[in-house]
């Protein structure tokens, strides 16, 4: 290999926070049918015994899956799931994990196909935040 090659960056990692593991779950199986990694996308739904809720602990955990270097953004679906991910991201306290402002499932769908194709993390979260303005007619 030339000393002027360049090894291509691991692509960003996407985390799903909701209150509810079927939703974050079903929004991941939606993202591998538009061809996203499976790998690539981690869900924290739900609390550990099966309720709805959010978990520090499934939080810490989805982001430590995804997370290869490039960054994390994590989107949360709704009150205390953007108060919990606050919390793990504060502890955690790296420029890298980024908790993104934007519609959970079009900012989703948004983050995840732009963070395959390599993109860097600050595009793949503009990309989330713009889903808020997309029409659907």
């Amino acid at each position: 290999m030339s000393s002027d090659t360049v090894e291509p960056a691991e692509p960003v990692g996407i985390v799903l926070v909701s209150h509810s593991a079927e939703l974050a779950s079903g929004l991941r199986d939606l993202l591998g049918q538009l061809g996203v990694a499976a790998d690539a996308v981690a869900v924290a739904g739900g609390t550990e015994d099966g309720g709805l809720g959010t978990s520090y602990d499934l939080i810490d955990a989805a982001i430590r899956r995804v997370d290869r270097g490039s960054g994390v953004a994590v989107l949360p679906d709704l009150g205390s799931s953007v108060l919990t991910a606050r919390a793990v991201l504060a502890e955690r306290n790296r420029p890298d994990l980024v908790l993104v402002d934007a519609p959970f499932v079009e900012g989703a769908v948004a983050a995840a196909v732009l963070a395959a194709t390599g993109a860097p993390l600050a595009a793949v979260i503009t990309a989330a935040e713009q889903a808020r303005e997309a029409r659907k007619f």
